[in-house]
């Protein structure tokens, strides 16, 4: 036997050794059987693209362990908190009785414990957003933390970048986390420029490649923004210039977000503060972060994290328990819309047991492998009696889920496999009539400038249409 032979039986061995190591991981840690039937499939059949991409993109490398990273609420908060607790349940049984299932199915998933007293108030795109943001971190005495996918360096990110730092240099204690993959949206990325400012600032697992990616795993996805642990902002939008609609974008970008004031901006400062400590290691706690909070509103509300650790599925679940729970209508507004077979089930058995089901989703998609993966299922969501809108330019970034007309579920989270199995995501699971009817209005506006999609219209796409929609849909559980 020839040295070179000797040399390809070994290497021939380890790549066995490693298909099997692989293949027996996949097994003992995948929960999705399509997902884990895919990779072992790649893995087999092209053994070294198959390993490199599983390792790379396929696990998920964050064992994060809740209860360690906890952070120190306050006392005095933690015995306000129980009293609204029990006020909320008392509420939600005697103004929503239809739903008091639904709100026992978020104590159930969460372990979180459902608000009363609250005010959201929404907010549309940059325009509306950004000056609030910015007036709220200017009026900041004691504490600020910011959570953001995207911080771009343009004309919005110095905005904040400024008041963030005037609010440090007064002494404010500010702690700004920009996910890895999202600070590379623009150069230089906006972490560097903070902390030449001297302002804390960390990065949310860090990239290894020097490119950004949408398609790489297990990113951050959330966007908080908490001041003096007494008022919030959260939603889907990013920081970036295309978000300020007056100004005309070169790539504008609608979205829609949050202002919270009330008992539960408590959870998204406890949502910032274990991801903070869990890139950095530094606890956040005590009365700076966790002030006494008072009732402010009408609001009765649940912060609903969502990530690939002990929070794991929790948004989607929440989703198919809402589906359940509709009795006249279900309206979804999602940029990325690719739902998983089994939501797309529950979506057909809602509307065909009477509930009327639309679905508004962008007309052109920024993201064409995501467009072309839904038009190859679209259809048979129309076979099951749904109704899908397309929404013209300007690309619609904005989340959100209404039930019926007092059930309102908005935030970070988009209806594919990325945000539902992937990434780290905040939602506001609402009960409030008043606060449903506002935004039932920004939807009906929505849909009076959209356009109906029909069966015929997939129909008639042309075979090579056909074909790549399909091929794209194959990677549906990864996009």
């Amino acid at each position: 036997m020839t040295d070179q032979t000797i040399w390809m039986a070994a290497l021939l061995a380890v790549e066995l050794a490693a298909q099997a190591a692989t293949v027996a991981h996949l097994l003992l840690s995948r929960r999705d059987v399509p997902s884990t039937v895919g990779w072992a499939g790649l893995v087999i059949l092209a053994p070294m693209a198959g390993l490199v991409l599983y390792w790379l993109f396929g696990i998920n490398r964050i064992t994060r362990k809740a209860h360690r990273l906890r952070p120190q609420t306050s006392e005095a908060s933690d015995r306000v908190e129980l009293a609204g607790e029990r006020r909320a349940h008392r509420l939600l049984q005697s103004e929503y009785p239809d739903l008091l299932r639904l709100g026992h199915l978020g104590d159930a998933l969460t372990g979180l414990p459902l608000e009363a007293c609250n005010r959201v108030e929404p907010l549309i795109d940059g325009d509306q957003a950004y000056p609030r943001m910015l007036e709220a971190i200017d009026r900041a005495k004691e504490t600020i933390g910011l959570s953001t996918y995207i911080f771009d360096t343009d004309a919005a990110g110095v905005l904040f970048a400024d008041s963030l730092e005037r609010a440090h240099r007064r002494g404010v204690s500010v702690r700004i986390l920009v996910d890895g993959v999202g600070q590379r949206y623009s150069r230089p990325p906006m972490p560097t420029l903070l902390r030449r400012r001297e302002i804390p600032t960390a990065v949310f697992l860090a990239s290894v490649l020097p490119v950004r990616s949408q398609y790489l795993n297990l990113r951050n996805h959330r966007k908080i923004l908490v001041v003096d642990g007494r008022i919030g902002f959260t939603g889907g939008l990013n920081i970036r210039a295309g978000c300020l609609m007056a100004s005309c974008p070169r790539h504008p970008i609608q979205d829609l977000h949050l202002r919270v004031e009330g008992p539960v901006v408590r959870f998204l400062v406890e949502a910032f503060a274990l991801d903070w400590t869990f890139t950095t290691g530094e606890r956040l706690g005590g009365d700076a972060w966790y002030p006494v909070l008072s009732p402010v509103g009408q609001t009765l509300a649940r912060g609903v994290p969502d990530g690939p650790d002990e929070d794991f599925d929790i948004i989607r679940r929440m989703i198919l328990g809402a589906l359940t729970a509709a009795r006249e209508r279900v309206r979804i507004v999602s940029p990325y819309f690719l739902p998983d077979q089994t939501l797309v089930t529950a979506l057909n058995v809602t509307a065909l047991r009477g509930v009327e089901v639309e679905i508004l989703m962008p007309e052109r998609n920024n993201l064409k492998l995501v467009q072309w993966a839904a038009q190859a299922q679209v259809d048979q969501l129309l076979e099951g009696h749904c109704r899908i809108r397309l929404s013209p330019p300007p690309f619609d970034h904005t989340k959100l889920m209404l039930i019926d007309d007092a059930w309102s579920f908005l935030g970070s989270a988009n209806w594919d496999a990325r945000s539902l199995r992937l990434n780290f995501e905040y939602n506001l699971e609402c009960y409030d009539r008043d606060l449903s009817r506002r935004l039932h209005g920004l939807v009906d506006a929505k849909t009076a400038a959209s356009r109906e999609l029909s069966l015929d219209e997939l129909a008639d796409r042309s075979m090579p249409v056909k074909l790549r929609d399909g091929f794209a849909r194959l990677f549906s559980p990864y996009l």
